[in-house]
């Protein structure tokens, strides 16, 4: 028989944790399309995010708000489960350590932290890992439907700014609408787009190949710091659009402001609450300023996937996801 999206994500996050651990969660009954992430940390509660809300996990497997009934994840049970994400070969991944995160089988990305052994060229390695932050990848096509027909005018992509909170959507919301731009739809054509996904959360890429569904026409650079990634984009794939996720730093200003001068469209996403929040940013607050993004999408704050608004590029609501109906041409900011 086959296995539905949900029981393949559980298998896949099963058979990477510990005995003791896989045999709690699996007691837990979860829909794996709830769970975020699940945090290990050595001598600490063993702690989920489920629905955007963290839980801990206590010894019947249930999940529960106080940590003190909670489950406390030991040192053997971290170590057995760095073994099967390693698939006991920590020097496969050894690059990988460097940057903080390993990449599993289904896209998920672990997170991890210990003690970082550091030369003049920068991280050399990792050791006594003691914390870890498993990330479930989760795909939800079409769910930028409902922003696609806002960002696209008269067949013409607009550079647009997705702005969240942590753990709103984002990321989600941008892998869909590069998959559609990628693929094509009503109206237009399919468009080229280069992807530079540094932690590996958008393509979610398994020994080179991507996880998630980022279209056809998509060329991805993985695990690759955003400014080199757009500039090799730039030089190498003749992308027509380019995607890069959580910006914010001058260097990546520039980059962007590159990549537009050279007639590419871009799709970025930065953490924030509010257009306003975005113009006070002492860098990225000058391409608001300047009316430099066309589109700007805001994910509703609290709801997790939830659109809020889609703003142009003056600061009016051109779409009101929270009230249910669209707004033309009523100044916001």
């Amino acid at each position: 028989m086959k296995q539905t999206v949900k029981e393949k994500k559980a298998e896949e996050i099963y058979r990477i944790l510990a005995l003791p651990l896989r045999k709690l969660l699996k007691a837990c009954q979860l829909d794996f399309s709830r769970l975020q992430e699940i945090r290990l940390r050595i001598g600490a509660p063993l702690l989920v995010v489920y629905d955007g809300k963290e839980h801990f996990i206590d010894s019947r497997g249930m999940l529960s708000r106080d940590g003190s009934r909670s489950v406390t994840v030991s040192r053997e049970q971290l170590r057995e489960t760095m073994e099967y994400i390693s698939n006991y070969s920590m020097y496969a991944f050894e690059e990988e350590l460097k940057q903080g995160y390993i990449t599993v089988q289904g896209g998920h990305r672990v997170g991890v932290a210990g003690k970082m052994i550091w030369e003049k060229q920068g991280a050399k390695n990792m050791k006594h890992i003691s914390f870890l932050n498993i990330r479930l990848a989760h795909e939800v096509i079409g769910c930028s439907d409902r922003v696609l027909p806002y960002v696209m005018q008269a067949g013409r992509l607009c550079h647009t700014l997705i702005i969240s909170p942590p753990r709103c959507g984002k990321t989600t919301l941008l892998r869909d609408l590069i998959r559609q731009l990628s693929n094509g739809g009503k109206g237009f054509a399919g468009m080229t787009v280069g992807v530079v996904d540094e932690r590996s959360e958008l393509g979610a890429c398994y020994l080179g190949i991507p996880q998630n569904d980022l279209g056809c026409r998509t060329d991805i650079l993985d695990g690759c710091p955003k400014v080199q990634g757009m500039m090799m984009l730039v030089r190498s794939m003749a992308p027509q659009v380019i995607a890069v996720d959580e910006v914010g730093s001058r260097e990546d200003v520039e980059a962007m402001e590159y990549v537009m001068n050279c007639g590419i469209f871009l799709l970025a996403t930065v953490h924030g609450n509010s257009i306003d929040d975005i113009k006070n940013k002492p860098v990225l607050g000058r391409l608001v300023r300047e009316r430099v993004f066309e589109r700007y999408i805001l994910m509703a704050p609290g709801l997790v996937g939830k659109i809020g608004s889609v703003f142009d590029e003056r600061g009016s609501i051109l779409l009101s996801c929270q009230e249910g109906r669209e707004i033309r041409d009523v100044e916001a900011c």
